[in-house]
């Protein structure tokens, strides 16, 4: 919103049209933005042409859905843009903004977006504005962006283990750059938040549920064992699940599929950041010596960036479990087509025999393309048909993938006709 605002101001826009305030300072959350508004305009004298309006932490703004309802239909010369990261506004009072405002959900940073914010002076990596477009790709260019792309992978453990927050993005110390992730998390939206906006008593329990969570990151949600371990109540620890995701720190992923099996069945959950699991339990950087966990933070961040770059497009995100734990990480359904990627993050190439779920979903379903997600740089190109299946494959390395997907939104929100 700064950017916004100092961009405004060079476009010619009288800074006196232009306000900014946040409403997590004690004393504008006390006086209201009524009152915020009035002191605004006694100390700048409005020009011609239209007001900005900038709000964050909008959240703790009191009844802002009819406020900003009522500045819509009677103030046709302001523009605001409010911000909340602690609570969901897009669906409070939704029936009250339907076509007076729009509604946008901001993920943390993209792969991309992390080495932009950086600064980081790379090799450049050819565009892909649609991961379909890799199929069509030779030898020769798959082989010449794999070794473009060598000094991106050690970029990409950083972010996994950093975050894809711009504070702790740009903090010189990762030491410093994971206590201001563990402290914002756990210090500001469990304890401070989740007690101010949902009244949340027992706010020990539900830091004990998120830890359970980070614990358990990209994996099935168990709740008789987590009700059992945290000594809480299934009503409860629902409550707790249900208020970590309206938050947006978590994500719950359902089974493939529809039906009473399907509702009977287990939620996949990850966090909404790689980072969180390792800032939260003081891990460090001994995630990059685990390969299990690495492989973990890696599905983790996979799933964000599509999550991201496709759900404004109303796209099904869910996982598939068959026989004899046969299993496909996560499956996108978007405009009657099924596509699955299946996350193989380790040292050793993939071939079909790693792939004996993925060969059975895709042969059950007739999939036409699927991806599979790997970490050598040379595990990359289409690989050949699974047993039972006439489905087309591609092999592309996890630092290249989420590059691409944050490239490719980017290029949506700034050119979305060119994307």
């Amino acid at each position: 919103m700064l950017q916004t605002a100092e961009e405004l101001v060079k476009q010619g826009i009288p800074a006196s049209n232009i306000l900014y305030a946040t409403f997590d300072h004690p004393l504008l959350k006390l006086a209201g933005i009524e009152a915020v508004i009035e002191a605004w305009r006694e100390r700048e004298p409005r020009a011609a042409g239209p007001e900005f309006v900038f709000l964050d932490e909008a959240q703790f703004i009191k009844d802002w859905g009819t406020w900003v309802k009522h500045q819509v239909d009677f103030e046709r010369n302001r523009r605001i843009v409010l911000t909340g990261s602690a609570v969901p506004l897009a669906e409070e009072k939704q029936e009250s903004g339907v076509g007076r405002w729009h509604n946008i959900r901001l993920a943390t940073l993209s792969f991309y977006e992390y080495l932009q914010i950086k600064g980081l002076d790379l090799a450049a990596l050819p565009d892909v504005r649609s991961l379909r477009g890799l199929f069509g790709w030779d030898q020769k260019k798959i082989y010449e962006t794999s070794q473009a792309a060598s000094d991106y992978v050690a970029h990409f453990h950083e972010y996994l283990i950093r975050g894809g927050f711009p504070q702790t993005a740009l903090v010189d110390s990762f030491t410093k750059a994971q206590r201001l992730l563990r402290e914002d998390i756990v210090d500001k939206v469990l304890k401070r938040d989740m007690t101010a906006l949902f009244g949340v008593r027992r706010v020990l329990d539900l830091e004990h549920t998120f830890l359970y969570l980070c614990m358990h990151d990209g994996g099935l949600l168990n709740m008789p064992e987590l009700c059992s371990n945290l000594a809480v109540k299934r009503p409860t620890a629902q409550s707790f699940i249900e208020l970590l995701e309206a938050t947006h720190l978590i994500y719950r992923l359902p089974p493939f599929g529809y039906g009473k099996e399907v509702l009977r069945a287990r939620y996949k959950v990850y966090l909404v950041d790689a980072a969180i699991a390792p800032a939260v339990m003081l891990k460090g950087k001994s995630v990059l010596e685990d390969p299990t966990a690495l492989g973990i933070a890696t599905e983790t961040a996979v799933f964000k960036h599509l999550f991201t770059r496709y759900y404004q497009q109303n796209v099904r995100f869910t996982y598939w479990k068959g026989r004899a734990d046969r299993e496909v990480d996560l499956v996108a359904e978007v405009g009657g087509e099924i596509i699955p990627f299946e996350i193989k993050y380790r040292s050793e190439h993939t071939n079909p025999r790693d792939l004996r779920g993925l060969a059975e979903f895709c042969a059950g379903k007739k999939i036409a393309r699927a991806y599979v997600v790997t970490k050598a740089l040379n595990d990359f190109g289409e690989m050949e048909k699974l047993p039972g299946a006439d489905t087309r494959i591609m092999k592309v390395p996890a630092p290249l993938l989420c590059y691409w997907i944050g490239q490719a939104e980017s290029l949506q929100t700034v050119h979305p006709r060119a994307a």
